[in-house]
Parts: structure tokens; C-alpha cells; sequence
């Protein structure tokens, strides 16, 4: 959460600044604000800063902006933790002098016992935020050595941060993590600095992802990395794989409905060198004789796919799993042992509880295996082995392209354990799932007739998922989706759950959506549909063409192409993905910056 760029170098670092906020907005957009090392009119060095509530477009729009001029700066856009969205709590902080000025992502645990004493040293805060404590600290310390001072104020911090630090008197950027990413942008006479690889592209592709408790000294054209006790440390210089086209809309309206058009595309590069003369290609350093059961770690929508995943893996490797949110695994006191294989699933990489739920079952002794989009990021880092998904990036707040790509990864794992165990694989699911992006083109083309569904319910207050076995977690993820974008109270249960419950909740004002195609159960999923219809609900359904069967009991339908169990949550999700947007699209409302929410979620 919080997306931060910081540049020094030769070119003026405004127009720089205002187009990483842009390309990070996602992350939060509270409010922004710009810090940058200017020459007063005594030709003396100053800290200006300039930062507002709102998106950015209010902080660019600011006449004051354009008159702001210098070749260093920090910049942030925000998601509040600590302090209500208002210009006093945006960063960049200052300190008392304001030649100090810091930009933070995380959460500082002891700030207000910091910030106690800074009291009553004689510091004045000026905002609720957690990270104006920093700005303090460093100044407090601060003799001429501008790493010295943040060195310093890290040993006194507890909690997580992505930190960048400017100062009136020094001609360099100190940018420091713990929990929260930053990657570093090396170019031939300027280096620039990020939360997020997106907002580097068009600067540079040649990076290098700090590490935790790392520290690293940015000056024009180069770099120096630390850790926290001055060691130096090699720049592990990558690549960036993603284009700057990958991250524009290309002409859609909106970032997710791009992205869901992606899903073809994305799943191919996922299967892409995987399935090779019947074989499933993957490398992976884990002894798979040994697990005697998997844990399957993960928040929001790829949690999601970790109870699909559950239902493919039991079922292909009669291996147990285990699904947890990660943010409750680490605090019950998990039992997890060698014996365990601990599967983290992360579009971004970086999610806070996710990260900690690995570091718990490293801790037991369990292997890891992570399933994440982000090249370089710190789970990606940390796992014994992965599965990048190849999505591209993910723009959209609410994902899309990143389950499907989960879905499709957690299906190459299963059939490799399967493999890898001495079994055979069942040839028609290997080739079914080599024509997915093919049946997924066809599913796009229900888009216009799920958009003239939408124009019925953008009015409705509440809604109803409901589905069977493979297709319950899709069910759940058609609801989060919902409620994410369009602020529709939306909930998600298995079809015969109803009666148990949510039954009560049917009246002529309740939408319910069945995820309804050809199954083993579809008999009773028609049982459920026509109790909804007794009651006056009503009813739309995602089926398969021509089920006449369903089609007398129900008021909307939506068609797919039938396939296998195992790939029908693929299929069927795409239709909620574009009812999602199209309800929050019709009302109105900002489709990739849902209020409250931020991409990638790096505080606990």
C-alpha cells in the first residue's frame, strides 16, 4: 500500500515525480504530495514541498506545482493508516527546520512512544500520521551524514517501512525497507526509485530489489546498498520483463476491463513451456515423496484460489490440504511440521500477512513453494521453490487475470505431483487445458449480454453467489468482486447452504446468481434455483447451451462452453468478473480505484 518514487539525476524531477504517482496511484489515492531539493533566491538549498487530499489529478492541477524546479525529489500517494486523509496528513513529512523531508510506506508499532519523547525534546508535530515521527528522528540525528541520521533512526523503529529521505544539504536520496518493497531504477546519469517495477518502465529496466533491513545511498547515476550495520552489500542487478505498453489501458475505459479481455493471452504465457509430449515441465526443488500434507497460505481473491486449489490437489494427489487466511495461520500457532509443503499464493508478492504466514512455516521446518505474478518480489525471494504466473502486471484493484492465472498454476501443480508420484495424468484434462485461452476467447464473448444483465441490478442493495463443489470458491469470488467495485453488499455460499440460512433473505428485491453449468450436481443446483423462484427471487444463471432444463426456472442466463470440472472455475469466473464491472461501471463508479482499497497490501 502507498506508492512512493524518488529520482535524482540531471533532468528536472517534477514531471518525473507526477508520472510514477501515476503509474503507482493504484496503491493508494488518499491523497500525494511532491518533495523536491530546490535553490532559493540567495542561492541557498531548500526542501519544498507541496501535497494535497485527493487524487492526483489535485496535486497536479495546483498552479504552485509548475513552479517548483530541481533535479532531486521524493513523491508519495497515499492509503491512511494513522490520520484521516486531509493535506496535513499526506506526505512527504518535514521536520521543525524543513530541511528534512521523508515519504513512508508501512506502519511505525512505537510512534507514539517516539513521538512522546520527541515531545518533549521540543519537536512539534504538525500531523495523526505515524510516519511524521520519522521525519523527527531523523532530524534529531542528523550532523551532515543524512545515512547516519536515518541508520539511526531505524534502530529506534519498530514495525515495517519503505523510506526515502531528502535533505537541503546533501545531494543524495537514503531509501531504506522492512517489509514494505522498493526496487531501484539504474540509469547512465540518474537513479530512480519506486515501491513498484511499473513505475520505472519508462526510465529504466535495469533494477535491483533492496532487501529487507537493507539501506541504499541513490546518487545521479549511481547506487551504494548497506545493510543496517554498514556492510556493503553486491547490486544484484535484473531485468524488467514488462513493457511500458503492458501497463497502459490501450484503449479500454478502464484498467480491469483490460485485463479481463488479457485472460486469454495470460493463461497462455502461464502454460507457456509447461506442458510438454503429455509432460507436465516444472522445476521445482522439493522432494514431493515426503509431504504428507499441504497448507495452502493467502488473502482476498487468492484465497480464494487456494480453496479451488484444495479441491484439484486432494483430488489428483489424494495429497490433504489445508486452506488458510494467512492472516490468521501465524497466531493460532499452526501445526506444521517437515512433513509439509506450505503453498503461498501472492499476485504482488509482497503481501504482508501472506509474507509473515511463510516466515512462521519456514520457522516449523516446512517446504515452501510460492505462486506469484512479480518477478523479484520477497516471497518469490524466500520460497524453496515457485510458479511465476507470467500474468503481466495488474493494474486493477480488483484482480482478474491474476485468479485465473493462479488457477491455472495450482492445475500444472497438481497434475506435476501427480506425475512426479508415478501416476499417469489424464491425457483429455493435459489437452483441455492446452486449449484454455482458446475456450476463454469464446467466454469473452458474453460481455455485451452480461452487460444488459447489469442495467437490471445496479440499483440493488444486496446479492447472492451461489455454487457447487469446484465452483463454491467461484462463487465466493463473484461476491468479493461485487462488493469491491460496485459497493453492493454481495455474499457467496455453497447452493445447499441456503436453506440453512440465507433462504431468509429471498424476497422479489434479491438478486441470486447460480453458477449453474453441466456437474454431477446439477439436479440439486435446479432444486435450489426453483426454491429461490418460490420464493419470488430473482434468478440468474451461468449454464452451458442448451440446458433447457434450467433455462424454464430462471430470469437471466448466462452462456459458457462446456468443459471439465477442473478448468470450470476458469470459465465461469469471467462471466462475474464482467458483471463486476459493468454494475460499477453503470453506476458510475471508479472502477480501479475502489474506495478504501489499494493494490497490494503491505501492512498487517
Amino acid at each position: 500500500m502507498c506508492g512512493i518514487i524518488c529520482y535524482v539525476g540531471k533532468e528536472d524531477v517534477v514531471p518525473i515525480l507526477l508520472n510514477g504517482l501515476q503509474m503507482l496511484e493504484y496503491r493508494g489515492y488518499d491523497s500525494a504530495g511532491i518533495a523536491v531539493r530546490t535553490t532559493n533566491e540567495n542561492n541557498c538549498n531548500e526542501i519544498t514541498l507541496l501535497k494535497k487530499k485527493g487524487r492526483l489529478s489535485e496535486l497536479s492541477s495546483q498552479k504552485e506545482i509548475t513552479e517548483i524546479k530541481g533535479t532531486m525529489g521524493i513523491a508519495h500517494t497515499r492509503w491512511a493508516t494513522h490520520g484521516e486523509p486531509n493535506d496535513v496528513n499526506a506526505h512527504p513529512h518535514a521536520d521543525c527546520t524543513n530541511k528534512i523531508a521523508i515519504i513512508h510506506n508501512g506502519i511505525i508499532e512505537n510512534y507514539s512512544a517516539l513521538k512522546k519523547i520527541l515531545e518533549e525534546e521540543g519537536h512539534t508535530f504538525c500531523s495523526q500520521t505515524d510516519s511524521e515521527v520519522l521525519a523527527h528522528l531523523v532530524e534529531k540525528f542528523y550532523t551532515g551524514d543524512l545515512k547516519e541520521a536515518v541508520k539511526k533512526t531505524l534502530n529506534l523503529v519498530e514495525g515495517t517501512f519503505g523510506l526515502a529521505a531528502i535533505c537541503a544539504d546533501n545531494d543524495e536520496i537514503i531509501i531504506a525497507r522492512r517489509g514494505s518493497p522498493i526496487v531501484i531504477g539504474l540509469g547512465k546519469d540518474f537513479t530512480i526509485a519506486a515501491s513498484d517495477a511499473t513505475a520505472l518502465l519508462n526510465h529504466t529496466r535495469r533494477v535491483i530489489y533492496l532487501q529487507d533491513d537493507e539501506l541504499a545511498i541513490l546518487k545521479e547515476g549511481s547506487c551504494t546498498i548497506e545493510d543496517f550495520a554498514g556492510e556493503k552489500k553486491d547490486n544484484n542487478i535484473e531485468e524488467i520483463k514488462w513493457s511500458v505498453e503492458q501497463v497502459e489501458k490501450k484503449g479500454y475505459k478502464h484498467f480491469m476491463l483490460k485485463e479481463i479481455m488479457e485472460q486469454p493471452l495470460a493463461i497462455e504465457n502461464c502454460l507457456r513451456g509447461r506442458i510438454k509430449n503429455g509432460k507436465i515441465k516444472l522445476t521445482l526443488n522439493l522432494d514431493l515423496k515426503s509431504i504428507k500434507k499441504i497448507t495452502i497460505v493467502a488473502c482476498g481473491t487468492s484465497w480464494h484460489s487456494g480453496l479451488i486449489g484444495k479441491y484439484i490437489i486432494e483430488a489428483m494427489t489424494k495429497i490433504p490440504v489445508e486452506v488458510d487466511y494467512a492472516s490468521e495461520f501465524r497466531y493460532r500457532d499452526p501445526l506444521v511440521n517437515e512433513d509439509n509443503l506450505i503453498i503461498a499464493i501472492s499476485q504482488s508478492g509482497e503481501t504482508a500477512d501472506t509474507l509473515a504466514a511463510l516466515r512462521e512455516a519456514k520457522k516449523k521446518g516446512a517446504k515452501t513453494l510460492g505462486i506469484i505474478n512479480v518477478v523479484g518480489s520477497t516471497i518469490a525471494r524466500e520460497v524453496d521453490s515457485g510458479i511465476y504466473l507470467h500474468a503481466g502486471p495488474e493494474i486493477g484493484v480488483a484482480s482478474t487475470k491474476a485468479f485465473t492465472t493462479q488457477l491455472t498454476a495450482l492445475l500444472l501443480f497438481s497434475l506435476y505431483v501427480k506425475q512426479e508420484l508415478g501416476e499417469e495424468l489424464d491425457d483429455e484434462l493435459v489437452e483441455t487445458l492446452l486449449e484454455l485461452p482458446s475456450s476463454i476467447k469464446t467466454v469473452l464473448d458474453c460481455r455485451d449480454a452480461v452487460k444488459e444483465i447489469a442495467k437490471h441490478f445496479i440499483a440493488s442493495k444486496n446479492f447472492l453467489f451461489l455454487g457447487r463443489d469446484v465452483n463454491f470458491p467461484v462463487a465466493l469470488e463473484g461476491a468479493l468482486k461485487l462488493k469491491e467495485i460496485s459497493y453492493i453488499h454481495a455474499e457467496g455460499y455453497p447452493a445447499a447452504e441456503m436453506k440453512h440460512g440465507p433462504i431468509a433473505l429471498i424476497d422479489s428485491e434479491m438478486p441470486v446468481l447460480f453458477i449453474a453449468t453441466k456437474c454431477l450436481l446439477s439436479d440439486k443446483i435446479l432444486s435450489n434455483i426453483q426454491e429461490v423462484k418460490a420464493r419470488g427471487g430473482k434468478t440468474i444463471a451461468i449454464i452451458n447451451e442448451e440446458d433447457n432444463e434450467i433455462e424454464r426456472f430462471i430470469d437471466y442466463k448466462i452462456i459458457v462452453p462446456h468443459t471439465l470440472k477442473e478448468l470450470s472455475p476458469i470459465i465461469n469466473v469471467i462471466p462475474l468478473q464482467f458483471l463486476a464491472y459493468f454494475v460499477a461501471d453503470l453506476k458510475g463508479l471508479d472502477v480501479d480505484k475502489p474506495r478504501n482499497l489499494a493494490k497490494s497490501v503491505t501492512v498487517e
